[in-house]
């Protein structure tokens, strides 16, 4: 069975459109599939809630309430929810490739070595983009970030995009899933923690171009439902990239990453346009490491971890 997991935050109709997508996609494969909705919406709309209790009610999807939104406890309660030997995470607002489904199941048959496997995400405006080859940096903690997953070359990767990424569900749990850690609402390079972890521990995850969906970026909901982070001096946009640093990094190369951080966030198009909003967005930053500094004295929040033993 392949688990596809979709954690939903404030989305209405392009969730019922993300449902509909798949549909068509799960009917053509030959194995069973699940849907997993993981929702943590206070309240949706009528249309939106008729729909989602109509196909709960049939078996299309398995509609999971969570009472408070927090991302990687959701992603965590897919992954211990799921009954498939493979678990699929999809954004809640995207239009998959018409062979999404069956592409990702064909890579981790082609690639048993693989612990993860990442799809291709084409952004608002974006093409495949053939002509990239990635290039392996040195760094273990910056390798892989500026990965293009627009890409169409297949690659090893250390690094994944929430959005659209399958795991052997045996080994996502051996590693103790995602760091609880993460503070919601934006939890930002959740996943790529995940992934150096994975990695860490012995794992491998593959790049599979053809398993493409496209990511609408919907303007509400979601991550977006805060508002922008250009204009933020909040520390919520800031801290999920300081803490995976902290956490996967050590020595000089964690000292660059983090010191440079704060000015390469302000180093935008946006910023040199409007230079008033430079004060705010570097002071969040500045919150934002003390922040994850705060975090790190206490272990990561993983299913098998004593801490998450207690808050359960």
């Amino acid at each position: 069975m392949l688990s596809i997991v979709i954690p939903t935050y404030k989305r209405e109709q392009v969730l019922i459109d993300t449902i509909q997508y798949l549909q068509p996609l799960r009917e053509c494969l030959q194995q069973p599939t699940e849907l997993l909705i993981i929702d943590q919406t206070e309240r949706h709309q009528p249309e939106t809630q008729t729909a989602l209790t109509n196909w709960n009610q049939t078996g299309v999807i398995r509609w999971l309430r969570l009472s408070k939104p927090h991302l990687t406890r959701a992603m965590n309660k897919g992954l211990q929810e799921s009954r498939g030997e493979i678990v699929l995470y999809l954004d809640d607002d995207i239009i998959p490739a018409k062979h999404l489904l069956q592409e990702h199941i064909n890579a981790h048959m082609l690639y048993q070595e693989a612990w993860a496997v990442v799809g291709q995400v084409l952004q608002p405006g974006q093409m495949p983009e053939a002509a990239f080859r990635p290039k392996r940096n040195t760094s273990s903690l910056t390798r892989d970030l500026k990965f293009r997953f627009n890409s169409s070359h297949g690659a090893w990767i250390e690094n994944a995009m929430g959005g659209n990424f399958s795991i052997n569900r045996f080994r996502a749990l051996e590693v103790g899933g995602f760091d609880m850690n993460f503070p919601p609402p934006v939890a930002s390079r959740f996943e790529t923690e995940f992934a150096k972890r994975l990695v860490r521990a012995g794992g491998k995850i593959r790049f599979a171009p053809l398993a493409s969906i496209q990511h609408l970026a919907a303007g509400s909901g979601g991550t977006r439902s805060m508002g922008s982070h250009l204009t933020s001096a909040s520390s919520r946009y800031g801290v999920g990239d300081c803490y995976f640093a902290l956490r996967c990094g050590q020595g000089w190369e964690l000292i660059w990453y983090l010191a440079r951080k704060p000015f390469r966030e302000v180093r935008t198009k946006f910023h040199l346009m409007h230079p008033w909003w430079i004060p705010p967005k570097f002071f969040g930053e500045l919150k934002a490491l003390y922040r994850a500094l705060k975090l790190c004295q206490k272990p990561p929040a993983l299913l098998h971890s004593p801490s998450t033993a207690k808050q359960s």
